[in-house]
């Protein structure tokens, strides 16, 4: 029998488990990835774990979320970055440089190869048929020690794409429209594969938009395969070397398989406040917009940035609108120099940012109070943007030009042009990546370490018998961003727990964190999808902090739930769904046997003391991830296994 990409590449890296679709197993992963908002917890982790240097083929930390430097928060992490990259054995991209997946995709993505990064859009290399995965750092951390990484072996959703995009439609519409079909949490527990004759019209950057965005659909990962359209991206980056033909076998078996043609497409766009809320450009037609914004991990290739140059030629951006364009790297930056097109967008009126994620986690460039703002990024959660009461559109880059120019909501084919393509601009810059010391050198390197740098904590190793208040009850779609909020404000305290800490639900409940340090333990109730988007452990590592010991819910998305038990808090569902109902905040949750009850089955006896009923919680942790929460989190459990 044939056998799908994702399975191809999960058997060459298989080192324990089932290969069985819903069941656990244990891969080797050849290359890691940070940013600055996750990697200066990581190194913290690693650093515990005492050992000298990073066993991976490949690791490198970037620098490109927090870059503004507004006082010494940020510039110490990214000095403790440097240092401790060159120390280690990591590659260091330096502030300015680009974003992760960006460069990743330019400098160091191969094909066949397994990626980790402590970033939910890893699965941008997915574009270069990568089996590319977003984590939470800690896990991050326990690859770069040597450790496999574990995941549920996925089921692989085929994608089969015929036909050819029209020229005013973008890849951009192709994965909005298949988070139309599918939703947010459409993908938990998939890969999706694309295959068919309509691969072969996308280039590189076209499907890594839509790699990139499976991210959206809770999915652990996407790819293409890699065949002559990536040897030639590859070889504008100087890596052909490094090329390999990489396919599906004829007549492998997908669990399902969604047929898409390109030739059908049209200009997509997501409402706020959700990725999937989405609806043909043509249906909200002529809605007005204050900002529009080109660029993130999403859409900021040179053709992007060209496309964009091709509608506003000559032209001036609307009045009423503030364009942003932001290069997705420093080479992108110089190319599109080179290319004339930076020379257009800055004469047309557009505002050129820097080379960072920026906006896209309201890092700068926030919308107006009650704004309406058009992004090509891939994220509309609300106040993700910086702005509380703003509304977030998603699209693309042609729509997003076309609206930026007429100050409204607008269908991208009433432009009347036909895009160039920009690629032959390429020339690779990888000036701006610091390579590692040797070994010789690195021993006698110190870390540097400011103020705001503090150790990270671990949890206590789980109690059998125990009591806990109910903190907070959620709804559906609770975010990461709900849970831990990105932003210039809490941003700078991401390598400062008990500092961040105080932000937890912080747009939910300002009250949570007071209430959680004068509860002592705490748990958490939710509703479906509990902890979609930013793979931040953050939003596990401060709950863990404030004395949180379980999460309940109706469902999870995938990576929270891991990092929940990374940091020893136990992820559990509802046996009756009616419990959710009749439960309360501020409630007394009795545990009576609670590791007896993890270790025996799946299910966990509560009694709610303030009520009197007695409830039954489920889980479905593995025997490794029993061992992990048992024991305080997976920081005590690598540790322990290793020494």
């Amino acid at each position: 029998m044939g056998k799908t990409l994702t399975e191809k590449i999960i058997e060459n890296h298989f080192v324990s488990g089932s290969l069985k679709a819903g069941e656990e197993v244990n891969i080797k992963i050849d290359q890691t990835l940070t940013q600055d908002a996750t990697g200066t917890m990581v190194y913290l982790q690693f650093e515990a774990m005492d050992i000298a240097r990073v066993q991976t083929e490949l690791s490198v930390s970037y620098v490109d979320h927090n870059t503004q430097q507004a006082d010494f928060k940020n510039m110490d992490d990214h000095n403790f970055l440097q240092s401790f990259a060159k120390k280690y054995g990591v590659y260091f991209s330096r502030p300015g440089n680009g974003i992760c997946h960006q460069v990743h995709l330019e400098a160091f993505g191969i094909p066949g190869k397994t990626l980790l990064g402590s970033d939910s859009h890893t699965p941008t290399g997915g574009g270069i048929g990568m089996l590319a995965i977003g984590a939470g750092g800690l896990d991050v951390a326990c690859a770069m020690a040597g450790a496999p990484f574990s995941i549920v072996m996925p089921h692989v959703i085929g994608v089969h794409l015929t036909g050819k995009l029209n020229p005013m439609c973008s890849s951009k519409d192709v994965i909005l429209k298949l988070l139309q079909l599918e939703t947010v949490k459409g993908g938990v527990g998939k890969v999706y594969e694309y295959f068919g004759k309509g691969v072969e019209t996308l280039r590189v950057p076209q499907r890594a938009t839509i790699t990139n965005m499976g991210a959206e659909l809770g999915a652990t990962s996407s790819l293409f395969p890699s065949d002559n359209i990536t040897r030639e991206f590859m070889k504008l980056q100087g890596r052909e070397k490094e090329w390999r033909e990489l396919a599906a076998d004829n007549g492998c078996t997908y669990s399902k398989v969604i047929e898409i043609n390109l030739s059908e497409i049209e200009p997509m766009i997501a409402q706020p406040h959700m990725p999937d809320r989405v609806v043909a450009v043509r249906e909200i037609e002529g809605k007005k917009i204050n900002q529009a914004l080109i660029g993130s991990c999403t859409n900021s290739s040179i053709n992007d940035l060209g496309v964009t140059a091709d509608i506003l030629d000559s032209k001036t951006v609307h009045e009423n609108v503030s364009l942003g364009i932001a290069p997705g790297s420093k080479q992108v930056f110089e190319n599109a120099i080179d290319a004339g097109i930076i020379k257009r967008l800055v004469r047309s009126g557009a505002r050129i940012l820097e080379s960072t994620c920026g906006p896209c986690i309201g890092m700068g460039f926030a919308p107006s109070s009650g704004g309406v703002t058009i992004r090509t990024i891939n994220r509309n959660f609300k106040g993700r943007s910086g702005t509380a009461d703003a509304e977030v559109y998603l699209a693309s880059p042609k729509t997003a030009a076309a609206s930026a120019l007429f100050g409204v909501i607008t269908d991208p084919r009433k432009v009347k042009i036909s895009p160039k393509d920009y690629s032959e601009f390429t020339k690779p810059d990888i000036s701006m990546i610091i390579p590692p010391a040797a070994e010789a050198e690195a021993k006698n390197l110190e870390i540097q370490r400011g103020p705001n740098i503090k150790p990270c904590p671990k949890a206590s190793p789980a109690e059998n018998t125990f009591e806990a208040k109910i903190l907070i009850k959620t709804k559906d779609n609770i975010t990461t961003d709900h849970i831990m909020p990105a932003g210039a404000k809490v941003l700078p305290y991401r390598s400062n727990i008990p500092e961040i800490a105080k932000y937890t639900f912080e747009a939910v409940d300002p009250a949570f964190y007071n209430n959680a340090k004068n509860a002592g333990k705490g748990v958490i109730i939710g509703g479906e999808n509990y902890g979609q988007g930013s793979s931040r452990e953050h939003a596990a590592l401060a709950p863990m902090y404030l004395g949180v010991k379980a999460v309940v819910v109706k469902s999870f998305a995938r990576i929270h739930k891991a990092n929940l038990i990374n940091f020893g808090i136990a992820p559990l569902t509802f046996k009756d769904a009616a419990d959710y109902g009749v439960i309360s905040e501020d409630d007394l949750i009795f545990f009576p046997s609670f590791i007896d009850d993890i270790k025996k089955g799946n299910e966990v006896v509560a009694v709610n003391k303030t009520t009197g009923k007695e409830m039954v919680f489920l889980h479905d942790l593995t025997e490794k991830s029993i061992d992990i929460l048992l024991e305080g989190g997976m920081l005590n459990y690598t540790k322990k296994s290793i020494t």
